[in-house]
């Protein structure tokens, strides 16, 4: 059966999307999505999202690492945010985390309640997501965390090198898939450069955070492809 590729510009589109029996691959380069792939590849035992902030204290005490997130900085009293560099081997290996961000948190809690599976996607992981999603029997839908519901370039970015590398894999592709493509092409050479175009690069700008960013656009650099098995992000079994 002839398998399809969708993709969702923002969270706020969702709900018009049949993705019961599809693979979700949910999308916050900057900097939810890379941080979770790295955090895993990095031998984190799982990474459960939580939807808001006062849901990482009910996990306070138990021996987890608590990562909270909100308009790009670490939320006070919490071990870490969602930047790349807290997700290194000497602090994640063989631990669990709880994290929440603005945005990549929620677009996978919208996610869970209907899709046939969920799994994490960036550039950090693209060779090894798209050889994964290319084996599967499933459609799937590319879903663009955003910023706070709206469109934005990084995750379309994203969406479009996937739809690049799975278009002899796949026989229907929707507009977006289009659109996505259309700009990855343009952007592929220096994704840094084109990005500066973009309302959250500037907002991770004056955060100073320029090292996350460059960090999150790296191409192939994990293996792991984090999934959703039950509440928490674990290593998918190749």
């Amino acid at each position: 059966m002839p398998k399809s590729i969708e993709v969702c510009l923002t969270p706020a589109l969702l709900d018009l999307y049949a993705i019961e029996e599809s693979i979700v691959v949910v999308i916050d380069v900057l900097r939810a999505t890379s941080s979770i792939v790295y955090g895993i590849d990095n031998g984190a035992s799982a990474i459960i999202p939580v939807a808001q902030v006062e849901d990482c204290l009910s996990y306070a005490g138990k021996g987890f690492l608590l990562a909270a997130e909100r308009n790009g900085e670490v939320v006070e009293g919490y071990d870490f945010g969602n930047s790349p560099f807290s997700y290194t081997p000497e602090k994640v290996a063989g631990k669990t985390v709880v994290l929440t961000t603005t945005n990549g948190t929620k677009a996978l809690h919208l996610a869970r309640t209907r899709a046939h599976q969920v799994v994490i996607g960036s550039f950090l992981n693209l060779e090894s997501l798209c050889n994964w999603l290319r084996i599967q029997n499933k459609n799937v839908l590319l879903l663009c965390a955003g910023w706070k519901d709206k469109f934005n370039l990084e995750d379309t970015l994203f969406a479009g090198a996937v739809v690049n590398e799975l278009r002899k894999d796949f026989a229907h592709f929707d507009d977006s898939c289009v659109a996505a493509e259309d700009l990855y092409l343009l952007a592929k050479d220096d994704l840094r450069n084109y990005l500066h175009k973009s309302s959250h690069s500037h907002r991770l700008a004056e955060l100073n955070i320029e090292e996350d960013v460059k960090f999150c656009l790296q191409l192939n650099i994990c293996k792991a492809i984090p999934v959703l098995s039950g509440d928490a992000l674990v290593a998918i079994k190749a």
